[in-house]
């Protein structure tokens, strides 16, 4: 690997977020192509930070911080992506289901998405069910979050919406929050469940054809 891209990959598991965008900037000036960059650098990185979260050596301030020094790098790194036409590994929106004012937990999967180089759209909280049946046209996968169990019963009110706009078929469904479980994503039909940021970008990839093998 380019020592350039160590260094990116080094300073998104540090957190530094000056350091990853100067990187970024000059690894771009080297010559190194955006999607190698991307891939060997940022994914790479956030890869990585999932694994920590998941022994137990990081934690959800750790994967915040991470996660910030990622974002940083790609904002920079952006408009190179789109120049180079390179094309993320798909497309989710992603919002805190109606009457749900929480979004810390939202915003952490939302950003460790975007670092496995998926396009977000992020669509905020206290979403209305309809705002999600319009996305569905837009996006591969629609993944809702809730952290009040009075607001969990919005998620089922998705799918059965997304059914009766006939787009159920079109789209991927995740689900997670603190009192989400396995079992209440198999009884409203969810196709996936994230019981943490990390699982959240391991469940997207498993759902998509070209990433479940």
């Amino acid at each position: 690997m380019d020592p350039i891209l160590k260094e990116i990959y080094q300073s998104i598991l540090d957190g530094q977020q000056a350091e990853t965008g100067e990187k970024v900037v000059t690894a771009l000036a080297n010559g190194i192509s955006p999607k190698t960059i991307l891939d060997e650098g940022m994914i790479a990185a956030m890869t990585e930070v999932g694994r920590l979260f998941e022994a137990g050596e990081y934690y959800v301030p750790e994967m915040l911080i991470s996660a910030r020094a990622m974002q940083a790098g790609l904002n920079l790194l952006k408009p190179s992506l789109k120049e180079a036409d390179v094309q993320p590994a798909g497309r989710v929106a992603i919002g805190t289901i109606k009457g749900d004012l929480h979004d810390i937990g939202k915003n952490l999967v939302a950003v460790m998405l975007e670092g496995a180089g998926f396009d977000i759209l992020d669509l905020g909280t206290d979403v209305p069910f309809e705002k999600f049946v319009a996305a569905a046209d837009k996006v591969d996968v629609i993944a809702l979050s809730a952290l009040l169990t009075t607001t969990m019963p919005g998620m089922k009110n998705v799918i059965t919406s997304l059914q009766s706009a006939g787009k159920r078929d079109k789209v991927k469904v995740i689900i997670g929050g603190a009192p989400v479980t396995q079992a209440y994503a198999d009884s409203i039909g969810a196709d996936g469940y994230a019981s943490d940021a990390s699982r959240a970008v391991a469940v997207t990839l498993s759902l998509l054809p070209d990433h479940s093998k």
